[in-house]
């Protein structure tokens, strides 16, 4: 687990929905039904990984290889059929 403090300080977080195989020219980011930035806590989530809040999303998110390990999306557990991306946030 990678909990080095020189991990991201800020992500941002895209549900995509799981039937969306081929997005043709839309970017990943078109294909969210829901985006939101989130800032590191400084905290270990209960899975071992970094925490990162905002935007209605408290998420653990493995830093090295951008994986979502845990997710609440407004205080609940991620939507079946939802899949939780992790990119740089866009400028």
């Amino acid at each position: 687990m990678n909990t080095a403090s020189n991990a991201p300080q800020r992500f941002e977080v895209l549900l995509v929905p799981e039937h969306v195989k081929d997005r043709g020219d839309a970017s990943v980011a078109d294909s969210a039904v829901r985006s939101g930035v989130v800032s590191a806590t400084g905290e270990t989530g209960a899975s071992g990984y970094p925490r990162y809040t905002g935007e209605g999303l408290e998420a653990d998110i493995d830093p090295a290889t951008r994986t979502v390990e845990a997710l609440l999306v407004d205080g609940a557990e991620l939507d079946y059929g939802l899949t939780a991306l992790v990119t740089d946030v866009r400028a």
